[in-house]
């Protein structure tokens, strides 16, 4: 039922909340889906759990009666679940934006036009100290000045951060030996994005940034964090078709890399683009799970993440 579910949830991607106020449970993103919008909720049911952005007008409407309890209502489906409380950005971890900026301009990507600040490690370390009950720490960023600078303050906050003694995950668009640099910092896990199914949509959607450069980490990271620790973000919905996603996926699976079957969230240029449909979410998710599967690879092995919080995307052995 709740792969079902989460598919026709993540199919609109969005919700009207109703009821009681929830203003404990709604969260602000200034990266990944919903960067720079009203905000979002975690909806959770029987373990599971979905972000779901939270607009005036959505077909999906979640009626808060309190506590965190609450009914979410589409169409002819009635599901009495719960609201997650986000530590920070996301339930169970301390997920930050390093940078809230970037110098490149993915067509789909609304962060280069949300000109957000840089955040100092104090900053990170203060948020990380009131995120609550949280298991893991992870780190993303846009790029601000050069790709080496950001890097630096990924590094300069995993060694600040390392004084909570959890595991931390750090996402950011790598220049060469970024990988090594960040296994030798102390981090536990990394996600390096090649965001396309193919080099074709990744010149189209992503100019100025390397592909090339990405695989090449994404392959040294494997050898130095091991499989089930190594991760990238494929977009679908930008244009590609099934089969040149699914090769792709074969691919990163073979060499050792788990990939995050991002939905695509209309935004910046591509804002008129729809999001992918119900029956190509399912479609894609069994392929995954396939792929997973025939290369040793176990989704529920992440400590960090997306792959660890499945709030956006449909993850093979956790939804």
């Amino acid at each position: 039922m709740w792969t079902s579910l989460k598919a026709q949830l993540l199919e609109v991607g969005n919700v009207k909340l109703i009821g009681a106020d929830a203003t404990e449970y709604e969260s602000k993103s200034t990266a990944g889906p919903g960067a720079g919008g009203r905000g979002s909720v975690f909806f959770s049911y029987e373990g599971h759990r979905v972000r779901l952005a939270v607009t005036d007008d959505s077909p999906i409407t979640i009626r808060h009666i309190g506590g965190g309890t609450v009914m979410l209502t589409y169409g002819c489906i009635e599901v009495l679940g719960k609201l997650e409380k986000p530590g920070s950005h996301c339930p169970g971890q301390a997920y930050i934006t390093i940078s809230g900026s970037c110098i490149y301009h993915c067509r789909y990507c609304p962060v280069p036009g949300n000109a957000a600040p840089t955040k100092s490690i104090d900053e990170i370390v203060t948020l990380v100290k009131n995120a609550g009950d949280i298991h893991a720490i992870s780190l993303t960023s846009g790029v601000v000045g050069t790709v080496e600078e950001e890097e630096k303050r990924a590094l300069d906050a995993v060694e600040a951060l390392k004084q909570f003694n959890l595991p931390i995950g750090v996402s950011i668009y790598p220049v060469a030996g970024t990988a090594q640099r960040l296994h030798e910092a102390g981090a536990a896990e990394v996600k390096f994005n090649l965001e396309t199914a193919t080099p074709e949509l990744f010149r189209e959607m992503c100019p100025g940034m390397d592909r090339d450069l990405i695989n090449a980490e994404l392959d040294t990271a494997v050898e130095l964090f091991g499989k089930n620790h190594v991760f990238t973000n494929l977009i679908f919905g930008l244009g590609e078709t099934d089969d040149e996603m699914k090769s792709t996926i074969d691919e990163v699976c073979r060499r050792g890399i788990i990939p995050t079957l991002r939905p695509f969230s209309p935004a910046a240029e591509l804002k008129d683009l729809p999001r992918p449909g119900f029956k190509r979410f399912m479609n894609l998710y069994k392929h995954h799970r396939a792929a997973l599967a025939s290369n040793g690879l176990d989704a529920t092995k992440a400590e960090t993440m997306c792959i660890a919080c499945t709030g956006c995307d449909m993850v093979p052995g956790l939804d």
